[in-house]
């Protein structure tokens, strides 16, 4: 192989692992989320990233709880929150994120909803 081919190829795969890094969410991270009626509460998230997986807990004025299914890929993230819902059942919340500098910029939707919601969570100091 011409040695032109091989630092294009060289190139390649170094943008491609480049692509391939787990963004750095570790630690704190608070947001003002939306709720019911237009008002918003704080909630905290506390991530940790293992490569691919994301795990961790949000924390709300009702309680801390775990996430789940939690993925990293890129500058992006994704996890579930399953809470209980009504008559003994459960509620499923899909969380979205791109990391965008020191926040993260959400989007949130309950499963089988249509409407999402979007907010952005700081990194804490």
């Amino acid at each position: 192989m011409k040695p032109e081919r091989w630092m294009c190829l060289l190139t390649l795969l170094a943008l491609a692992a480049v692509g391939l890094l787990a963004a750095d969410v570790t630690g704190n991270w608070k947001a003002e989320m939306p709720g019911p009626g237009g008002a918003t509460r704080e909630v905290t998230f506390t991530f940790k990233v293992d490569g691919a997986k994301l795990t961790g807990t949000m924390t709300t004025p009702r309680g801390e709880r775990e996430i789940s299914e939690g993925k990293v890929s890129g500058d992006e993230i994704s996890f579930v929150m399953v809470m209980p819902g009504r008559e003994g059942g459960e509620v499923r919340i899909h969380y979205t994120g791109k990391l965008v500098g020191d926040e993260i910029r959400f989007t949130s939707r309950r499963e089988g909803a249509e409407r999402s919601f979007e907010f952005t969570a700081k990194r804490a100091q």
